[in-house]
């Protein structure tokens, strides 16, 4: 059996083994990950946030490992097999994410999340193992009979979530988003085949779901971020837009299929070829295009790729309500004038949307504690904290990007 020692630099030295978890980790589709980076372009207010998908996928393996031995260590009966799976599971959760993580999800697809090309992933590697990771798909599609090891990998108190703050926090520097993960874990507890939290590790989720929305507020949803983000999204539209028109823009051989139509999850289903196309892409190729775009004949696609290159990001404003109209409409006249573009092309330089913060969703795969009298109760009521409850809103804001007019 193949063993490995990695020096991880959130945990320390973690143990990697068998034979079947380095045929994956060896593979193409999961090498990928090496160069898609866990934050995208976070690293535009944080610049020690360049660590990747790759990074996280092995960290998410290794809390798991911890996860079911504990587990077992509690009479739990889980078998060799279940044991493997569900650490092939976690390690590829994140195998169908795109270049620069969320950021690209919707611009160069239509409507297909990360999830669901993850298990288009697994299901062709699954016929390249002969059929060797058909435990694997069943926990990370929820449909194997023992649910706890799906929570794993997929709740609201999961493995990935676990690893994901610990490593974002570890490499923004944001120390608020620290949560004590191998705490949580020997917490973890089985009754009826559901995933519970034993009392006395109540202080430490609530410490995880504060650490979540504080992470989502000061990390993921950080301004510069959203700039930077709408920049990349726009300066992309203009080049799908251009060449739909017969315009010369240069594309990389990898992104070649996914600007001449739309993306849909079928499209994956009926071409076999496209979804071996999507195991190129990587954040390599954005970045080469955003270079190369920078020369462009087109104003527009010119101006974006040098604010990108150049770190000359558009004025990024938070609202409790959704931004006025005629606010945009005048931001994009303004800019119109002073600039001499015609009209409608200022909308690439002046965009709004709207960002959510569900730290914890009471209604879905509720977190449940296990008192010691042995009942279960919602951790929105088993918590003294009354902050706990206001979690379960969901807190929406609004923003609107625009070039900096002089």
């Amino acid at each position: 059996m193949k063993k490995k020692v990695i020096n991880d630099p959130v945990y320390g030295f973690i143990k990697l083994q068998g034979d079947l978890i380095f045929e994956v980790i060896e593979h193409p589709f999961f090498q990928r990950l090496r160069r898609i980076k866990q934050l995208g372009i976070a690293d535009y207010v944080y610049p020690g946030a360049l660590h990747t998908r790759f990074h996280h996928a092995l960290g998410a393996s290794h809390l798991m490992k911890i996860t079911l031995d504990s587990l077992r260590e509690k009479g739990h009966d889980i078998t060799e097999v279940e044991y493997e799976s569900t650490i092939l599971a976690i390690l590829l959760h994140d195998i169908g994410h795109g270049p620069l993580s969320h950021a690209l999800e919707y611009t160069l697809l239509s409507g297909v999340k990360h999830e669901r090309i993850s298990s288009l992933l697994i299901h062709r590697l699954n016929k390249e193992l002969n059929g060797r990771l058909s435990t694997t798909i069943q926990i990370f599609e929820g449909s194997y009979h023992k649910n706890f090891l799906h929570q794993l990998v997929s709740s609201q108190l999961d493995i990935d979530r676990l690893d994901y703050l610990n490593r974002d926090s570890f490499f923004t520097g944001v120390t608020e988003g620290t949560v004590g993960a191998e705490r949580i874990i020997k917490m973890f507890d089985v009754v009826g085949n559901q995933l519970v939290v034993e009392e006395k590790g109540i202080y430490s989720v609530e410490n995880f779901l504060n650490s979540r929305r504080l992470m989502y507020w000061q990390v993921y949803f950080h301004k510069t971020s959203i700039s930077a983000e709408a920049i990349i999204i726009q300066a992309i539209k203009r080049a799908k837009e251009l060449l739909s028109t017969g315009y010369q823009v240069y594309v990389t051989k990898a992104l070649e299929p996914f600007f001449k139509r739309e993306i849909t999850e079928q499209c994956f289903i009926d071409e076999l070829t496209l979804l071996e196309a999507f195991t190129k892409l990587d954040d390599n190729d954005i970045w080469a295009c955003i270079k190369d775009w920078q020369y462009s004949g087109d104003r527009v696609l010119n101006l974006l790729s040098n604010a990108l290159l150049d770190r000359r990001l558009f004025k990024t404003i938070i609202f409790s309500e959704a931004p006025d109209q005629d606010q945009q409409d005048n931001l994009r006249c303004d800019i119109e004038r002073k600039l001499g573009f015609e009209p409608g092309e200022s909308k690439y330089l002046c965009v709004s949307g709207v960002i959510s913060n569900e730290a914890y969703v009471s209604t879905k795969n509720n977190i449940m504690i296990l008192n010691k009298n042995g009942s279960l109760q919602d951790i929105a009521d088993a918590s003294d904290l009354p902050n706990i409850k206001s979690l379960s809103k969901i807190v929406k804001k609004y923003y609107l990007c625009h070039f900096k007019v002089k």
